[in-house]
C-alpha cells in the first residue's frame, strides 16, 4: 500500500469509528494522535531509505507540535489510532500491527541498553489504556486489552485484559468483548474483602462453637475463592 493511501486510511478510520468526530475541521485542532502518525509514516520512509537524521527531524517537530514521542524507526501497521495522544511514547524497536487503539500517556519503552530488539511487539486489534506502561521486549497478543496505568513486564497471551502494577492477566478468551475501563476489577480491593472475611470467620469460631461446621463450610468456600484469585495473580 502506498504512502497516502495509508495516511488517508489513518483518517478514514478516526472518521468512520470515533463517535467523538463530527467534521473534517476536527482533524485541525483536535486529533493530534492522528497528525503525529501521519508525519511518523513520511518520516519512516525516510529513515529507512537511509535519510535517519533528516527522519528525526520531521520527528522532533511532529513532537513539539502533538506532545507525542515516536522513534522513526518503529513499525506502525495500517490504522492505528492514538486517541487524544498527549504524552505517548514509542520507540524504536517497537511494532504495532493493524488496528490498534491507544490511549492518552502510553509508553511502549525499553528495558535494555542493549542492541537489537528492547521495544514491545503489539498484535493486531489491542487496546492500550490511557497511561499503561508496556516496557521490554515482550508480545501483547491480537485483541488483548490492557487496563489503564497497568504496567506490563510480562508477555500478554491474545483476546486477554492485564491490569495491575505489574499487570496480571485477569480474564482470557475474550477477543469480541468491548474494554470498558470502568468494569476492571480492583484487585487490591478484593484481597482485602477477602482478609476481612477470613478474620470475621476466624471471629465467629471463637465466640460461636456450635456453629463450628457452617463456619468450616463457609471457610472452605472462602479458600476456593482465594485460591481461584491467587491462580490469577499467576497469570
Amino acid at each position: 500500500m502506498g504512502l497516502f493511501r495509508e495516511i488517508r486510511d489513518d483518517f478514514a478510520n478516526v472518521r468512520n469509528n470515533d463517535p467523538a468526530f463530527s467534521s473534517n475541521f476536527d482533524f485541525l485542532f483536535n486529533y493530534p494522535g492522528v497528525w503525529a502518525v501521519a508525519w511518523y509514516r513520511i518520516a519512516n520512509r525516510l529513515y529507512r531509505s537511509g535519510w535517519k537524521r533528516l527522519a528525526k527531524i520531521i520527528m522532533g517537530v511532529n513532537k513539539i507540535f502533538t506532545q507525542i514521542d515516536i522513534h522513526p524507526g518503529a513499525t506502525i501497521g495500517k490504522r492505528v489510532f492514538i486517541d487524544h495522544g498527549i504524552g505517548v511514547v514509542i520507540g524504536e524497536t517497537s511494532i504495532i500491527e493493524n488496528d490498534v487503539l491507544i490511549y492518552q500517556g502510553v509508553t511502549l519503552g525499553g528495558v535494555s541498553l542493549n542492541p537489537g530488539k528492547r521495544h514491545p511487539t503489539i498484535r493486531q486489534g489491542v487496546v492500550i489504556g490511557a497511561g499503561a506502561k508496556i516496557l521490554g521486549n515482550i508480545e501483547i497478543g491480537a485483541h488483548a486489552k490492557i487496563g489503564a496505568n497497568s504496567v506490563v513486564v510480562k508477555p500478554v497471551p491474545e483476546c486477554s485484559t492485564a491490569i495491575g502494577i505489574p499487570a496480571h492477566n485477569i480474564e482470557k478468551g475474550r477477543c469480541k468483548d468491548p474494554f470498558m475501563h470502568n468494569m476492571l476489577p480492583d484487585i487490591n480491593k478484593e484481597l482485602f474483602e477477602y482478609l476481612l472475611k477470613r478474620v470475621a470467620i476466624l471471629e465467629h469460631l471463637m465466640l460461636k462453637e456450635k456453629d463450628a461446621k457452617e463456619l468450616v463450610e463457609k471457610d472452605l468456600e472462602l479458600e476456593q475463592i482465594y485460591k481461584s484469585f491467587l491462580d490469577s495473580m499467576k497469570n
